[in-house]
């Protein structure tokens, strides 16, 4: 197999800076212009010429170096200037900085895995594209044999997901991936089952090792640690789901530690509209303040948030160390199949449809509040029509 060399592989990037050959769209002119296509495409897609940072995706960088060798030389702006839709060569010139020096040619290269064999810097004998991905075509996916080992785990995360217990989160900032992790990744939840030992050290002097991917259509793949980085970095839907918080989220009493956050308030209304009135021993407010509860309510009868009407307090929980909205959040979403379906004019005869009235009974709500506290809500759903909670 011929081996490509530094050139090629800068070449292959739009990372050069000779002027390309007079003769009619040669071979070194057509990767210019698709270069500079990948550029459109992106502003297109980002609403936005692509930005030098090491916060940028990899790609939107190699853009950026892309875009600044095309500025600097008239022979590629000549090359690509009826592809310039967004003005992007606008105001360049011969002296135009290379603004690349954020991060030149071979960093980015090294970053993408074209790792140099002696030092990077010279970049003298860079491995071929297929050798260096040689071990990632082993990752093909193929039928998980034992997916109904890991299919529940699937569905209590995405039941996490829903409850708010747990987040999903930009990947990037965090680029770490460990055993028993989960990601989103084109689309489909990633969980990573196990890994190998280390199997190689770039030279930047990262690790890499074997992963087993397991994917929730069933599917699974033998993937470098680096590869799914990579594509995870690539994928703008990219995402890390983050582990459920350790620790009770509130308690009925405080210790010398804790710090008082607020009070879940549930309340009954004391409305006499025709759809509320005759259901208002299983129609309940459920709600989280930071304050009184009295103070709360005091205006219920013009707010129509309690219905344009008095509310009793039926039940309140103390909570200690815990985010309220968050709380709140996960407590909605919990008996959202439950909410109150109904409109209530208000003093303009406007309709209003309050968001926080559920069909729940009273007790269902303690038994709720205990499971959140000892953790065990994320294992339940509540079932409306029989209105109890059932246990995945």
């Amino acid at each position: 197999m011929t081996r490509r060399t530094a050139d090629d592989l800068a070449e292959e990037l739009g990372l050069v800076d000779e002027a390309p050959q007079q003769n009619s769209r040669s071979h070194e002119e057509a990767r210019i212009v698709a270069g500079f296509e990948d550029i459109i495409r992106f502003v297109d897609k980002h609403g936005r010429k692509p930005e030098h940072g090491d916060g940028k995706d990899i790609f939107e960088r190699l853009y950026a170096v892309r875009l600044d060798r095309v500025r600097g030389n008239a022979s590629y702006r000549a090359l690509v200037a009826d592809l310039d839709t967004h003005g992007l060569l606008a105001g360049a010139t011969e002296s135009t900085p290379h603004e690349s020096k954020h991060l030149d040619a071979d960093a980015l290269l090294a970053e993408l895995g074209f790792e140099d064999e002696d030092d990077i810097s010279q970049l003298k004998h860079v491995k071929p594209r297929a050798e260096i991905h040689a071990a990632d075509d082993v990752a093909d996916r193929t039928p998980c044999e034992e997916f109904e080992r890991f299919k529940p785990l699937f569905a209590k995360v995405q039941h996490d997901l829903d409850a708010g217990v747990r987040e999903s989160r930009r990947f990037g900032n965090d680029a770490s991936i460990d055993p028993g992790e989960f990601f989103i990744l084109g689309g489909q939840m990633v969980y990573v089952a196990d890994a190998g030992e280390e199997e190689r050290r770039t030279k930047n002097d990262r690790a890499d090792r074997r992963l087993r991917v397991i994917y929730d259509n069933g599917t699974e793949s033998d993937i470098l640690m680096r590869s799914l980085q990579r594509a995870l970095h690539k994928d703008d839907a990219g995402r890390r789901i983050t582990d459920p918080d350790a620790g009770p989220l509130f308690g009925n009493a405080s210790d010398d530690k804790d710090v008082e956050s607020g009070t879940i308030y549930v309340l009954r209304s004391l409305s006499q509209h025709p759809a509320i009135a005759p259901h208002k021993e299983v129609i309940h407010k459920i709600g989280v303040t930071g304050g009184a509860v009295d103070i709360r309510v005091g205006n219920a009868e013009n707010d129509p948030t309690y219905l344009f009407a008095g509310v009793e307090v039926v039940a309140t929980y103390k909570l200690f160390n815990i985010n309220r909205s968050k709380l709140e959040n996960l407590l909605h979403r919990f008996f959202a199949a439950a909410r109150l379906d109904v409109e209530i004019p208000d003093r303009f005869g406007r309709p209003v449809k309050p968001r926080e009235w559920f069909l729940v009974p009273l007790n269902v709500i303690d038994e709720v509040v205990e499971r959140v506290r000892d953790r065990s809500i994320t294992a339940h759903v509540y079932e409306p029509a029989t209105a109890t909670l059932k246990k995945l």
